[in-house]
């Protein structure tokens, strides 16, 4: 799930981490310092004279406090902010798409949503890929332990259970694999803008 009216920057520059949208949209400095290790509450809108405007989703669902009491390994709530933006995120279960689409926070907000052949961006990104066996990006209603072995690499998971497959930086060619694009939800009509066929 990505911000609606996002579909032609991720068809044009990939499915990128907030790392690397930062780099391509050259934020330094204090602000990149605050997007990479503070929650944040409200979107953020990069714009850049060359590549346009992206959009870095907000994480309403995390709170700083709850992820400094359920953190272990040493890690503190700006280490694991960061681990997080370096990484693109996928549901493997339909459902967990669902509820965070009916998740008060944007069950009013249209989405764009992506469709991919998960075999084939696999197949493409093993090396890159982490796997973890709860949402990463939440702490409601429940602030689960997390720490250095939250993310496992593909190659290791074993028989853990899967919520979350991540791609450290992201998927530059990311509409190699997509199936499906449509825009969804808001009160109006769902709209397919791309579709495989």
């Amino acid at each position: 799930m990505a911000e609606a009216g996002s579909w032609p920057s991720i068809r044009r520059h990939g499915l990128l981490s907030t790392e690397s949208l930062l780099d391509l949209f050259e934020v330094a400095g204090t602000r990149r310092t605050e997007i990479m290790t503070r929650r944040r509450p409200a979107l953020v809108l990069l714009e850049h004279p060359q590549h346009g405007r992206a959009v870095i989703r907000d994480q309403k669902p995390l709170s700083e406090a709850k992820l400094a009491g359920c953190l272990c390994d040493g890690l503190t709530p700006t280490q694991w902010l960061r681990m997080l933006n370096t990484k693109v995120f996928f549901w493997v279960d339909p459902r967990r798409l669902t509820n965070l689409r009916d998740a008060r926070a944007y069950r009013r907000q249209r989405q764009l949503v992506l469709r991919v052949d998960s075999r084939r961006l696999i197949e493409a990104y093993a090396d890159r890929i982490y796997l973890s066996d709860r949402n990463t990006g939440t702490t409601s209603p429940f602030a689960h332990r997390r720490g250095r072995d939250t993310f496992l690499p593909f190659a290791t998971n074993g028989r853990r259970r899967v919520v979350e497959l991540a791609i450290e930086g992201g998927v530059p060619d990311v509409r190699k694999y997509v199936l499906r694009a449509e825009e969804i939800g808001g009160d109006q009509i769902d709209v397919v803008l791309f579709e495989r066929s």
